[in-house]
């Protein structure tokens, strides 16, 4: 019998291997999945693997953030639930809310929550007020003056950031002050072109640091979980490119650490009454072992997939169960189901055990003659060692096939 009481037909607000996952997520869970795609993906694997397939009106990926659109798309497919998946508009709070208006119950955090974790200088004040340890710096700047003399004040080097940022873009280091003028300029004009935000802040640069995260869920009521952490140090251009859970930092010695980061994690969460699946970043100074806030993203993440394997839990059935109750007119799901379906074990400190290591590893196509820019293209020949074998230590999320 399934274990969903009210959501039935399911969208999903995406396109490729996190829309192939969910999708994967329904059909184990005898759910009805639906698919939304652009003319150009008409025979991309999530609308082949689902179980209806909705156009939608726009071109390219531009048709996947058209928010009257989609919403228009899960009204006429008569949806109970969309689930965002990342990217796209997984952290739109203005689209949570036009489902909401709609009575279309969204897989994610509230609006409200997208909007005080979206910004970083909100979510850096937060964290500061639930007692997690923040990098040293500022609120928002208004001028070069201003981050002169904070700069002076923390010490160089620094970070400039756009507060609205992400993904490394909006960002400047700088060594002197003499670098400071040019890099709050860029910032800010960055941040106003890319994301329509031209706030910016300063914080002290660590040079050796570590980039360790939290793998939570909460369930709006104020109980929120956390499945341990996950080190995403190895990046290239501050995108990550090799993920591992349990981080290897902490496994070394360091226990201690993972019951600090999650207590922390889990705390922040709570004290908003997170609810659906987040993760909690943290920048871990690689000598010291010192912890430091630096942001939450309020969504699924793409190497959510090694925490599933480390900690038996499926993320995306979690989000669909607390979209269930949702649906039927509840804050959300009953802090026994979260333990019950977050069934890993738990230490004396409440700390879940991780079993075993999960390593992810990001594969990119670029053309290192044009100083590695993204170059897409066919597929000659695609091939993947079956999951299902015994031995088989492998995981494949993806969303590819032999080209033509």
């Amino acid at each position: 019998m399934s274990q969903f009481r009210t959501i039935k037909r399911v969208l999903v607000a995406n396109r490729g291997e996190i829309a192939c996952r969910i999708i994967r997520c329904c059909k184990e869970n005898g759910l009805r999945s639906i698919a939304i795609y652009s003319a150009e993906d008409a025979e991309s694997l999530h609308v082949l693997s689902a179980d209806e397939a909705m156009l939608l009106p726009g071109v390219g990926a531009q048709a996947y953030i058209d928010i009257d659109h989609v919403v228009s798309v899960a009204i006429n497919s008569k949806a109970d639930v969309v689930v965002p998946g990342y990217g796209f508009l997984s952290e739109s709070p203005q689209f949570a809310a036009a489902l909401e208006k709609k009575g279309i119950v969204f897989a994610g955090p509230t609006g409200k929550s997208i909007d005080t974790f979206g910004l970083k200088h909100s979510a850096r004040s937060l964290a500061e007020s639930n007692d997690v340890p923040v990098v040293p710096g500022s609120g928002l700047i208004t001028d070069i003056a201003e981050a002169q003399s904070i700069a002076n004040r923390i010490g160089y080097p620094v970070m400039l950031k756009s507060t609205a940022g992400g993904g490394g873009m909006g960002l400047k280091v700088c060594y002197r002050e003499d670098e400071l003028s040019d890099a709050f300029k860029e910032v800010v004009s960055r941040g106003e072109t890319l994301f329509n935000n031209s706030g910016a802040f300063l914080e002290k640069y660590v040079e050796c640091g570590r980039h360790i995260e939290v793998q939570v869920f909460g369930n709006g009521q104020g109980y929120v979980r956390a499945f341990g952490e996950r080190e995403c140090s190895i990046q290239r251009r501050h995108q990550k490119v090799i993920e591992e859970a349990p981080s290897p930092f902490v496994e070394n010695g360091r226990t201690s650490l993972r019951k600090q980061l999650v207590t922390c994690a889990a705390h922040l969460a709570a004290s908003v009454k997170y609810k659906s699946a987040g993760t909690v970043e943290f920048l871990v100074d690689d000598e010291t072992g010192s912890f430091y806030f630096l942001e939450m993203n309020t969504r699924l993440q793409v190497e959510h997939g090694i925490t599933e394997l480390v900690y038996g839990v499926d993320l995306v059935k979690l989000m669909l169960l607390q979209a269930d109750y949702e649906a039927s007119g509840e804050p959300g799901m009953p802090k026994s189901l979260l333990e019950k379906e977050g069934k890993c074990e738990i230490d004396s400190d409440g700390v879940a055990i991780p079993r075993g290591h999960a390593i992810e590893c990001r594969v990119y196509a670029e053309n290192p003659v044009k100083n590695f820019q993204p170059a897409p293209g066919v597929l000659h020949f695609v091939e993947f060692p079956d999951e299902l074998e015994k031995e088989s230590k492998l995981r494949i999320d993806h969303w590819i096939s032999t080209g033509k």
